[in-house]
Order: C-alpha cells, then sequence, then structure tokens
C-alpha cells in the first residue's frame, strides 16, 4: 500500500461506513453494495474504499468499535435477497404482513434503525438456515461440504463466538461476567454440554457466516476487477461482553477500563469502559492472539486503519474505584519496545516486507512527539487532519505534509467540513487563509459556500501525502455527522447516505472528484493505475 521503491503512488480514497450505503438491501448499506461504489469511486478517480470496523457489536452497542468478537462479521451487512436458502423458504413473500411494513419504513428512513433491521434479518436468517439443515445437511452434497471445510477452516475463532453468542442468547442477553460459574470459568465440561445443548443455535450462527464469507469473497473479486483497494478499520480492543474476552480471560483486565487522559478537548479525559490488555500475558503467549486479528484483518482487506495507535504504546487506564490513573507500562522507553514490537505484527506479517506497510496508523489525539518518530521509522504512515496540523496558531502548509501520511478533511468523530469552517471566528479562518494555496484567493468567507469547499478540498488532495481519504459527507458537501464522542444517541453510528446508489451515479458528482484528482495528481487512469510520484520525491526506506 505504501511501497518504500522508486516511485510513490499517490492515491485518493474516501471513508464511508459500509451501513452508511444507500443500496437495495434491509435499510443500510451490505456487502454487494461495496462493488457498485467501487465502481463509482474509480469513474471518481478515486481507487481506495476505507470502511470502519464490521465486526458484529456488543449487545445494546451500535458503535462497532465495542465489537463483541475481534472475528466474526456483523449479520446485518449479509445481502439477505442473495441467499438461495431465504429464495427457498419462500423469500420476501414469506414476511409477515407487519414485517413489509417494517421492511419498507427502514428502507426508506433517513437513519439506520438498527434494532428493526436486525430483528428482520434474524428471523430471516433463521428460516433460511431451516432450509439449508433439511435440504442440505440432512442429504450432504457440494454445500454440505463448503459449509463444513469453512467450519473447520475458522475453528479457532468460529468454535468460541458461535458458543459464546448461543450462551448469550439462552441467558436473555446478559452478560458473561453474569452467567453461572461453570459457564464463566469455562470448564470443560460444561462447555460441551452447552454445545450438545445449543447444538441447533450454533450451527446457524456458523451458516450465518458462512455465507457472509462467501459474499465478502464475492465482493473482493468485484473490488479488484474495479482497481480499487479496500482499507478495513482494526478496533483497540473488543468490549468487555465479547467472545474473545469471555474466551481468552487471561488476556485482560477487567477491574480497570480504557480511556485516555485529559487533554484540550476533554478535562476529565475520557473513560471508554472497554477492558484492557494483560501486557505481560500478550508477551508470553507471543502475541499469539494479536497475530491472529492480523492474519483475520489481512483476510477481509488489502490493508486497514490501526485504532487508537498510541495505545498500543501506552494503555490510559482508569481503575474502579477511584483510585490513581495511569499509563501501562508506566516509562517511554518500555513503551517504544512495546509498540513497536506490536507494530510490526500488525503492520508486517509473514511475508510483508519493512517499509510495504499493510497498515495505517490513527495517531491523532493526545500522542508525543516519538510516537509520530517511532511511526515514521517503521514506515507506517498517520494521519494528517486538516484542521489539527498546526503549531501553535499556525496552520502548517499542506504541501510540506510527508508522503508517508494519510490526508484528510476529518475523520468518523468529527463534525464536517462545512460545520468546521462555519465555526471558525475570523482570527481563525484568518490564520487557515494564510496558507499559500487559499491566501491567492484573497480574503477568506465568512461562510463555506461551495467556492471554499472546492478550496478546502484541493488543498487536501494536493498536499504531499501519498493517500488522501475524505469523509463521503466532505465530498458530497452535507453536514451530518458518523459520531458524536462522549455522547449517546441515536444519530450516532446511524448515518446513511441522502442518495441512493443509482441516484449517486446519475449526479456529476464523480466528473468533478475526477477533476479534481486530476488537477493534483491523484486521478487513476480508466482502466490504469493511479499518477506516480518521481523517484526523486519518494520516502527514504524503512529503517
Amino acid at each position: 500500500m505504501f511501497d518504500s521503491d522508486d516511485s510513490v503512488v499517490r492515491r485518493a480514497g474516501l471513508l464511508i461506513p459500509l451501513f452508511s450505503i444507500r443500496g437495495e438491501g434491509w435499510g443500510l448499506g451490505e456487502i454487494p453494495d461495496l462493488v457498485r461504489l467501487a465502481h463509482w469511486a474509480r469513474g471518481a478517480g478515486h481507487t481506495t474504499l476505507q470502511i470502519l470496523p464490521v465486526n458484529e457489536p456488543s449487545r445494546g452497542q451500535n458503535s462497532p468499535y465495542a465489537a463483541r468478537t475481534a472475528f466474526a462479521l456483523d449479520p446485518a451487512y449479509l445481502a439477505i435477497d442473495r441467499l438461495e436458502d431465504f429464495h427457498a423458504a419462500g423469500g420476501r413473500d414469506a414476511l409477515s404482513p407487519e414485517q413489509r411494513v417494517t421492511l419498507d419504513r427502514v428502507r426508506e428512513a433517513d437513519v439506520v434503525c438498527w434494532d428493526e433491521v436486525r430483528a428482520l434479518k434474524q428471523a430471516a436468517l433463521w428460516r433460511s438456515f431451516e432450509v439449508f439443515e433439511k435440504q442440505v445437511l440432512g442429504t450432504g452434497g457440494p454445500r454440505a461440504d463448503e459449509f463444513r471445510e469453512f467450519v473447520r477452516r475458522h475453528a479457532d475463532w468460529l468454535e468460541d463466538y458461535a458458543l459464546y453468542a448461543a450462551l448469550h442468547d439462552a441467558a436473555g442477553g446478559q452478560e458473561w461476567q453474569r452467567w453461572p460459574e461453570p459457564l464463566r470459568q469455562r470448564d470443560p465440561g460444561a462447555l460441551v454440554e452447552a454445545r450438545r445443548q445449543h447444538e441447533r443455535q450454533i450451527l446457524c450462527l456458523e451458516y450465518v457466516q458462512w455465507q457472509l464469507e462467501r459474499q465478502w469473497g464475492e465482493m473482493r473479486q468485484g473490488l479488484d476487477q474495479a482497481g480499487v483497494m479496500l482499507l478495513g478499520d482494526l478496533p483497540f480492543v473488543v468490549a468487555s461482553d465479547s467472545a474473545d474476552v469471555w474466551a481468552h480471560q487471561e488476556l485482560f483486565r477487567l477491574d480497570v477500563t480504557l480511556g485516555v487522559p485529559p487533554d484540550a478537548f476533554s478535562a476529565e479525559g475520557q473513560d471508554w469502559g472497554l477492558p484492557v490488555y494483560r501486557w505481560d500475558a500478550m508477551v508470553a503467549d507471543d502475541y499469539a492472539w494479536m497475530r491472529r486479528r492480523a492474519a483475520r484483518a489481512g483476510e477481509l482487506f488489502d490493508g486497514y486503519r490501526v485504532d487508537h495507535v498510541v495505545g498500543l504504546y501506552r494503555t490510559y487506564y482508569i481503575p474502579q474505584g477511584g483510585d490513581e490513573r495511569g499509563f501501562m507500562p508506566p516509562e517511554p522507553s518500555d513503551q517504544r519496545v512495546q509498540g513497536e514490537r506490536l507494530l510490526r505484527q500488525l503492520a508486517f506479517p509473514e511475508g510483508v516486507r519493512p517499509g510495504h506497510s499493510r497498515v495505517i496508523a490513527e495517531d491523532l489525539g493526545t500522542v508525543p512527539d516519538w510516537v509520530r518518530d517511532s511511526l515514521l521509522r517503521l514506515g507506517i504512515p498517520g494521519f494528517r487532519v486538516l484542521r489539527w496540523e498546526k503549531d501553535d496558531d499556525v496552520y502548517r502548509d499542506p504541501a510540506g505534509w510527508p508522503t508517508l501520511s494519510v490526508a484528510t478533511t476529518g475523520t468518523h468523530d468529527t463534525d464536517s467540513l462545512i460545520d468546521w469552517y462555519d465555526g471558525l471566528d475570523e482570527a481563525e479562518r484568518a490564520a487557515l487563509w494564510s496558507l499559500p494555496r487559499l491566501r491567492e484567493r484573497g480574503e477568506p468567507p465568512p461562510r463555506c459556500d461551495e467556492g471554499v469547499r472546492q478550496a478546502l478540498l484541493e488543498l487536501v488532495y494536493a498536499s504531499g501525502s501519498a493517500l488522501t481519504l475524505v469523509p463521503f459527507q466532505d465530498l458530497a458537501g452535507t453536514r451530518e455527522r458518523i459520531n458524536v464522542p462522549g455522547t449517546v444517541a441515536e444519530s450516532n453510528w446511524a448515518y446513511r447516505m441522502h442518495e441512493t446508489l443509482e441516484e449517486l451515479e446519475l449526479r456529476d458528482l464523480g466528473d468533478k472528484l475526477r477533476a479534481l484528482c486530476e488537477r493534483t495528481g491523484r486521478a487513476a487512469a480508466r482502466g490504469g493505475q493511479p499518477a506516480e510520484r518521481p523517484a526523486a520525491e519518494a520516502p527514504p526506506p524503512a529503517v
């Protein structure tokens, strides 16, 4: 993705959560929708799509950063209408009148109606499984063999996930820490009995993951044919109530929670309520769980963003009961060693040369300067967000941003480019407009009209960064947010595009974006490769 070769490919990409794509599915974006979006993006000069995590969230959560599994895909993203077993079970005609009304409503809704979508799909998937169980598993054949091979190949995570999910449902959604002690402590005899008792539910869960994997593979082939890379997102950790924490309790601390220290955005700091890694146990196990995560991400994506990368170097923990907070490990020298060791596992798995990173690092927030230096030495790109790239009150010229970086206007946690600009006071607008590419346009307008938005986009696209990844809302000129940190609201993690993919294809937005890419040396030729930067401007090899 970021190669230390004789030339550097300048790519443009867009960021959009899979659930936000408005396709023909059941109230949210589904796996096949990525293929159609990729073809549109390629026509718009963009050769990279980044999505947010696609792991299933912990029950009661919509945030993909509080997952109930680090490995399984979220069943909500399965395209139900493409399942042959669903059609054999009667398809949409078999839905009840109430379900059809609900389906029509969630498909037209402005936001993702998570609870209703999940309920609809869960019912439809169970009917599909019943057909598969009776007509395929019961009789044998190629599909039965393919299913059993999938279960065998992914047993290292699938067994624990399916059993955990079945037990969780049987317990009425009760978190595993409140289960009977034999199940909570994973007594071998209790687990054998639980697998026997919940055999059909486990089979159904495995069946759903198999169908997800098949659709994912077809989607990846479609993106390859479109010439578009798919970037995923690796959450820093999973939820406490998750299959992974239950199955690997020795790797996590539950007496403290994960957070971030006080900073300019939060005087009290933030408590994310997530578990904290036992780094000593991780080292003793040679990071086996982390390496499995990296391998799984490598199966699913061309590359991926490592969330909260500073936490790999130093984890900020918050004890229960008000005891003193702090970092693990406490010393910067140990933090550097730990972070670099972990990132080598994630960025350069076996067969990937140093200097050819498969990851990008989310190095935002309160991050010591030495972390960025460490990432550079490893050859791992970090982010450059226009609104935060400043020295005191002076904006850094994007033209000077390092090649080994990702340029963007914002993230899934920020407000839109339009709202950010409109919220600047006069002095801040003047500071922004002092950048060379903007200064030549005259006085800074007081509001973010179309001319301002295009100027800011061009500023980022013309940056020195080898890759741009811009939120879809900023490309489309809309104001919606994906998430407001520190808040709990139905609007969080529920954003949907205004228009359908079909309507998007009819707009001239793609032509405007292609022209932007061409002006800034990022456009991929139709059917060809992205633009290349001359060798003289390539970054030095990673140390």
